[in-house]
């Protein structure tokens, strides 16, 4: 035999085995195709969202002041209390009664009126507006603790993964899977 010969029935011998031994090393010592799910805590956060809320409400205020000074009470006062400012005593007391009469009226009537224009009130309709705020609960994802064999283990995954995660070459897939029939 040649020696080229003999070099390559040596190499496909040493091949030949090799391939048997991690044949039979995969045979004797299969790989989990799953690792089993011991538990699954689902991963939230809580999120504040705010909206706004309208309606009509009634507020009561001050009705507007037409006479700021209240002057018409004044003028209506002051002419009164001269009425009857003249109907007491006769000649210059008569005079001086009707001044005193006038300015005491005139006195009067503006703080009528002050209190008249304070306690006038109107109710009308406004449009109020405020936030109102819900809370939702985002899920980021799913904390999974695994058995893989003796080996146990946590992994964040995107999806509930069920009751066990497929393995590939002794990895676990994380990708979900495939729902739905392919056309």
């Amino acid at each position: 035999m040649n020696k080229s010969m003999l070099i390559g029935a040596v190499a496909g011998a040493a091949a030949v085995t090799a391939i048997g031994g991690v044949a039979g090393y995969k045979i004797l010592h299969p790989q989990p195709a799953y690792a089993d799910v011991v538990k699954v805590s689902e991963v939230t956060k809580n999120i504040r969202k705010g909206h706004q809320v309208c309606g009509d409400v009634p507020v009561t205020r001050q009705t507007p002041v037409r006479d700021q000074n209240r002057i018409a009470g004044t003028a209506v006062g002051a002419v009164l209390g001269g009425v009857l400012g003249n109907q007491i005593g006769g000649g210059t007391g008569k005079t001086v009664a009707t001044v005193a009469g006038a300015a005491a009226g005139g006195y009067a009537g503006n703080q009528v009126q002050k209190n008249m224009q304070q306690s006038d009130r109107q109710t009308v309709m406004e449009m109020r507006c405020r936030t109102e705020y819900t809370h939702d609960k985002k899920i980021l994802g799913y904390d999974v603790t695994y058995r893989l064999g003796e080996k146990q283990g946590v992994v964040r995954m995107d999806y509930d993964p069920g009751q066990r995660i497929p393995v590939k070459d002794g990895q676990l897939v994380l990708t979900p899977p495939v729902s739905g029939n392919p056309s």
